[in-house]
């Protein structure tokens, strides 16, 4: 994994909206949707130029935009055997029962409608079969690459505790037991993606926002629920090289008031047990701007580096460069320069067609963080 060497390094968390013609086709056929010769073409020219584009704005160490998944988690759905329909499962409304929703009903019902997704059950053994989808994406990224003046490349991954949380068990004997067994089948594509040459990185939104969505926990609860499901991601990477693994954490798409978040003080220690060589996280929303004080107290590991958002999801605002500058220069002030590469707080398109943020403005977004990063580079590097 490449270092702020001689400059800050930019990246971002993964999901990029999509062009409105791919839109269609998943709105259309759903997880089929570039099956056929022609929608297969169609996928990778849009990859290329998300590639294309992404390198026009200055990112550094770029990804797909998971232009082949109609979302960062449900994806799955086409990659894990052992699982059926789940014919219980009706519109999901996580946040009208979460502390949030609690806090201010009014807001969350008028706002956050309940998801019509596709939900599915463990039924029995969990088996990797999504070879065939991943290798159309590492392909498609790789040839995109071609010509491309980027630094690196990682592709995302869903972590086995959004899986437990998106698909229903009805065959383990044990949460625990299902959760190992996911992180097992969700070995396969994590070292395929790193076989491939890419970056692999976890995406785990359910290890800080448990918290919110089930107030009937305490901090100790959840962070004894975390362990478990820490050790069982680290079970499936056990045979990848850390250097080779970003992890990413963040409260999810939640333009809300978000004073339940988890704070980082409560859960940073064990975020750091995983086996990454980089951690992203949420740094620029309003509800955590301030924890990069945290790092004053936290030593970050030898080898360690942070990726904290210092653009956001959360709000359409698009930052000042020079606002930009200013919270990269935090984190290294604290962690040194060379431990910080300047990223985002979340995806800006974790399901195909999401709307919180427009794509002319995710862009506009984009550019800041990238000139951000150049003022920040000419302060640190001119001391």
């Amino acid at each position: 994994m490449k270092r702020s060497t001689d400059r800050i390094l930019t990246t971002h968390a993964g999901s990029l909206p999509r062009p409105p013609d791919l839109l269609a086709l998943v709105e259309r056929d759903g997880p089929k949707a570039f099956d056929e010769p022609a929608a297969a073409r169609q996928l990778s020219a849009a990859v290329a130029e998300i590639v294309r584009h992404q390198a026009e704005l200055g990112i550094d160490v770029i990804d797909d935009g998971e232009y082949g998944k109609p979302s960062f988690v449900s994806y799955i759905n086409e990659r894990l055997g052992g699982y059926e329909v789940d014919s219980k499962a009706g519109p999901r409304n996580q946040w009208s029962t979460s502390r949030e929703g609690r806090s201010f009903p009014e807001f969350y019902a008028s706002t956050h409608a309940a998801s019509r997704h596709t939900h599915m059950v463990c039924t029995g053994p969990i088996t990797y079969k999504g070879h065939a989808r991943l290798q159309r994406d590492i392909d498609n990224l790789k040839a995109a690459l071609n010509g491309a003046k980027i630094e690196e490349v990682f592709m995302p991954a869903i972590s086995p505790s959004n899986i437990e949380d998106w698909q229903r068990n009805a065959y383990y004997k044990s949460q625990e037991e299902y959760v190992f067994a996911i992180a097992e089948a969700m070995r396969e594509e994590y070292e395929a993606i790193v076989k491939a040459g890419f970056l692999l990185q976890v995406d785990d939104p359910r290890l800080v926002t448990y918290y919110i969505i089930h107030p009937e926990t305490s901090v100790d609860d959840c962070r004894k629920w975390a362990e478990i499901r820490v050790n069982a991601l680290n079970h499936a990477l056990r045979n990848i090289a850390p250097e080779k693994i970003r992890f990413h954490t963040c409260y999810g798409i939640n333009m809300g008031p978000r004073i339940h978040d988890m704070e980082l003080k409560d859960i940073v220690d064990i975020i750091l047990k995983i086996r990454a060589g980089a951690y992203s996280f949420e740094a620029a929303n309003p509800r955590h701007e301030h924890e990069w004080k945290v790092w004053k107290n936290v030593k970050l590991p030898d080898g360690k580096i942070l990726i904290p958002g210092v653009i956001s999801h959360s709000t359409v605002l698009v930052e000042h460069p020079e606002l930009v500058a200013e919270r990269i220069v935090r984190f290294a002030s604290v962690v040194g320069r060379d431990n910080v590469i300047a990223g985002s707080d979340c995806g800006f398109a974790t399901f195909a067609g999401s709307k919180e943020v427009h794509p002319s403005i995710v862009w506009a977004k984009f550019q800041a963080l990238s000139d951000g990063a150049r003022i920040a580079s000419k302060e640190l590097w001119a001391r």
